[in-house]
């Protein structure tokens, strides 16, 4: 696919990749001569090889941190550790993977845009950088906590959107999500899978992504790029997403293939993005290019990729500003989320917002969110008991398994699809009196429920 142009430029982003893994090569073994661990792979993402030995002893571990989290760690390398581990709720952040879910949501007008876009190559411009402006809330080192079986998140007051996820499957971790304005439907089945490398986690976005956008009933399917967290326990903790991302218009067949360029020596190539918009015929169309953590920019091309005559660069879209020096490098969109500002009045008790553990950690209470988060844990293992002792199987309240499996690049994944039901309940709301639901303007600090937990 594409002109010689991107057949080129792939084969320097290969000669890219190959570098920075002999780069990494190179580290692992002068780090590995110094500290006397096997494993160890260190990457400063600003500097060379020669800096490896120093970057290791930065970080936010403690070096008697970093020993004990090794000793526990070292034995799960090759594994996929999505649920394998208890981790310290030092390295949290105070989100859930369902309100994570929900961040891509901040950049929403663009999918109205493509929506009243007539141009079909445009509409992949605009569908695209959406599905690229996220990453640079992705970016953040903290872990989100992942959601009890049963947990949702909802979101109104932004954008005219109504959204709801739901944690669906707990072996392995599954979310359903869900998000409607007038302009587009946003439906996603996600499953992480990883693979833990000692220093390191690669991330496969095991998954279904699909847009509708509501005038000419133009379907859109994205499949995003792996990503790569670094020096998980020595040295700085930082996200690289090198790879592919596609996006394809199911209806016409148009699609754009945009490649996030690995990081390489003293930072070259981080961040950067560049790529296609092609028709059904596999022809350029239109070149995208940027920065995933600034901004993204088009330009109309001809059949070699070139720029075409009397068009210029225009930008589609930028980074809003963020917060300075945010503990937690969250954005305000971030904060807006973690917010009731994003709530409907009448709040399911089973919202992320309201998880004590996330809410202890938010005010900076390591002690009582650790303990929190094992109590939640220890609860869904001893429900877990109870249901399967009475032969009950858990069944999701927003979302139904569909019984179709989609095979991504990296693993099969069951589909759960979006029911109705909570428009249907979340319209009954405001005139019922339900002891399902929490009235958000009289909330200090609410214990969390279980909700529907025990739905079957």
């Amino acid at each position: 696919m594409g002109s010689p142009k991107k057949n080129q430029s792939k084969g320097l982003f290969a000669a890219m990749t190959s570098g920075l893994s002999m780069f990494g090569n190179a580290m692992h073994r002068s780090v590995n001569g110094l500290l006397g661990y096997e494993g160890v792979e260190v990457i400063n993402p600003d500097g060379g090889k020669e800096d490896a030995v120093e970057e290791a002893q930065r970080g936010r571990w403690k070096q008697e941190e970093r020993d004990g989290y090794w000793k526990m760690m070292h034995k799960y390398i090759g594994s996929d550790v999505t649920s394998m581990v208890t981790l310290p709720v030092l390295i949290f952040e105070p989100m859930t993977m369902l309100q994570k879910m929900a961040e891509l949501m901040e950049y929403s007008y663009l999918l109205d845009w493509a929506d009243k876009c007539e141009d079909p190559y445009m509409r992949l411009v605009y569908a695209t950088s959406w599905a690229i402006s996220v990453y640079y809330a992705y970016q953040r080192t903290w872990k989100p906590f992942n959601p009890i079986l049963g947990e949702t998140y909802e979101m109104s007051n932004h954008g005219g959107i109504t959204f709801i996820a739901e944690q669906v499957s707990h072996h392995p971790p599954m979310s359903a999500g869900h998000a409607e304005n007038e302009h587009f439907t946003y439906d996603v089945t996600s499953k992480l899978k990883t693979k833990f490398l000692g220093n390191s986690v690669d991330v496969y976005p095991v998954g279904r992504t699909r847009v509708s956008l509501k005038r000419d009933g133009v379907v859109l399917d994205l499949v995003p790029p792996p990503t790569k967290v670094n020096n998980l326990i020595f040295g700085r903790t930082w996200v690289d997403s090198p790879g592919e991302m596609i996006m394809t218009n199911l209806t016409t067949g148009d699609k754009a293939v945009l490649y996030f360029q690995p990081c390489g020596w003293f930072g070259a190539g981080r961040y950067e993005v560049d790529g296609y918009v092609y028709n059904a015929a596999e022809e350029p169309k239109i070149l995208m290019t940027g920065k995933w953590n600034e901004s993204i920019s088009y330009q109309p091309c001809d059949m070699e990729g070139e720029p075409l005559p009397g068009t210029e660069l225009k930008e589609v879209w930028h980074l809003a500003d963020v917060p300075e020096k945010d503990k937690f490098q969250c954005t305000y969109f971030a904060h807006k989320i973690n917010s009731f500002d994003t709530a409907p009045r009448k709040l399911l008790a089973s919202d992320s917002r309201l998880r004590p553990d996330r809410y202890a950690l938010e005010r900076g209470d390591l002690s009582k969110a650790g303990a929190e988060k094992s109590s939640l844990e220890e609860r869904q293992r001893a429900e877990k008991r109870n249901r399967e002792a009475k032969g009950h199987n858990f069944a999701p309240r927003w979302f139904d398994l569909t019984g179709e499996v989609t095979p991504t690049p990296w693993d099969d994944l069951e589909v759960y699809q979006y029911n109705g039901k909570y428009t249907v309940h979340r319209a009954a709301l405001d005139s019922s009196n339900s002891v399902d639901e929490v009235d958000v303007r009289s909330i200090e600090f609410h214990p969390w429920h279980y909700g529907n937990l025990s739905a079957e």
